[in-house]
């Protein structure tokens, strides 16, 4: 049986390996499913090592540790992908492209490949095979269905999986591993599109137009009673506008208004019911005003479920990892909050046991004041070690529970 503390001793020895790796990755930041030079070093770095790595989907790389067929097989996902951000740290490697790692996918990657180095230093050791999943497109919710449409579940079929996200700009000290319970642990996520088309003409003679700002804005307010009057109290949701478009001049009604927006659920039915009450609402109010509504709703993905057994596996293992220091349980954290944000290894949590684990690599206490999708987010690379040692230990420690 491995010790976790020699894991650990090969976390500590690559760091500046994995420095060299989030810094190149941040410099470089792409987008969605085209991941041409994050891809070019990840596979390179991969083969350094050893590994025979495999293509997986639109940008998506799998790299399998361990030689031993008759094990069960464990994933380990790190996401890749950026946002169109402009960055506005200081940092001597900070981005000029117009994107930016402000999410931590960069840390993820690093990690994953520093995992990667200590699984292969361990690799005869490993009572069963560890499968690593380098994932596109998190951001855009479309990266993990894409790999499991490829079949990174499969050949050979996996059996548990964990996933790591960073966290900045929170009140917890850095290296802080939060375990989350059984259950929902983020939530759903869907976009909607609603074009509004009126009929545009003179400012000044609005009587003779169809004003679609009008319409946009009475179809806003209703849409806000969806959560505060028909959804009961104890469930939870979201329904927020992040962009209205309309209009080109002050003195000109226009033809057209747009709006776009997200919806967060935890509950599949109240899901459906949101969605379906986003078209009533829309054409009706449009009709009622001489407008018309086209409505689009844009599946993204569900709840992500953590898997009881394995939660508390994880737990245990992390506890011995680390002597039991700086691993806690999400209720003594978060009490019974769900996370309102959404995941896309959610989809690959419907297939297999799975476990999302936060990092804390950024202390609002400490310097780190902005939280994540912020232009001046930060995140601590002190705790890069603890994460690639979070990733092997996790994976190695389950695959000798459950041989």
């Amino acid at each position: 049986m491995l010790k976790s503390k020699r894991i650990v001793e090969l976390a500590n020895e690559i760091s500046e390996d994995l420095v060299r790796d989030r810094r190149f990755l941040h410099q470089n930041p792409e987008l969605g499913l085209e991941l041409p030079v994050t891809v070019g070093y990840v596979r390179k770095r991969l083969t350094e090592m050893g590994y025979d790595v495999q293509d997986c989907g639109k940008s998506g790389l799998v790299a399998i540790a361990g030689s031993d067929h008759d094990g069960k097989v464990f994933l380990i996902r790190g996401d890749m992908d950026a946002l169109p951000v402009k960055e506005e740290t200081d940092l001597e490697f900070k981005s000029e492209s117009g994107r930016m790692h402000a999410c931590g996918h960069d840390f993820h990657t690093a990690m994953m490949l520093g995992a990667a180095k200590i699984l292969k230093e361990v690799e005869d050791e490993i009572p069963g095979r560890v499968k690593l999943m380098f994932q596109p497109a998190e951001e855009t919710l479309m990266g993990a269905k894409d790999m499991i449409k490829a079949g990174v579940l499969e050949n050979p079929s996996v059996d548990a999986a964990l996933m790591i996200h960073v966290m900045t700009g929170v009140p917890s000290p850095e290296g802080i591993v939060v375990i989350p319970p059984e259950g929902t642990c983020s939530a759903a996520s869907d976009w909607f599109e609603i074009h509004v088309q009126g009929k545009g003409g003179h400012g000044a003679m609005p009587n003779t137009t169809i004003d679609p700002i009008n319409v946009a804005t009475h179809i806003y307010q209703s849409l806000q009673t969806i959560n505060s009057r028909e959804i009961p109290p104890s469930e939870t949701a979201v329904l927020t506008i992040g962009m209205f478009k309309a209009g080109d001049t002050s003195n000109v009604i226009p033809d057209k208004a747009q709006m776009n927006g997200t919806i967060r659920t935890f509950n599949p039915e109240i899901r459906n019911f949101i969605k379906e009450r986003i078209k009533d609402i829309s054409i009706n109010t449009s009709v009622a005003l001489r407008a018309k509504a086209d409505v689009n709703i844009i599946d993204g993905c569900p709840s992500l479920l953590v898997d009881g057994k394995l939660s508390r596996e994880v737990f245990e293992s992390l506890n011995e990892l680390f002597d039991g220091e700086g691993v806690l349980k999400w209720e003594d954290v978060m009490g019974n909050t769900t996370m309102s944000g959404s995941e896309d290894f959610a989809f690959v949590s419907e297939k297999v046991p799975t476990i999302m684990l936060a990092l804390s690599a950024g202390d609002s206490n400490n310097g780190y004041a902005y939280p994540q999708h912020h232009p001046k987010a930060d995140f601590n690379e002190a705790v890069l070690p603890r994460g690639a040692a979070i990733y092997a230990y996790a994976a190695i420690k389950w695959l000798e529970e459950n041989k």
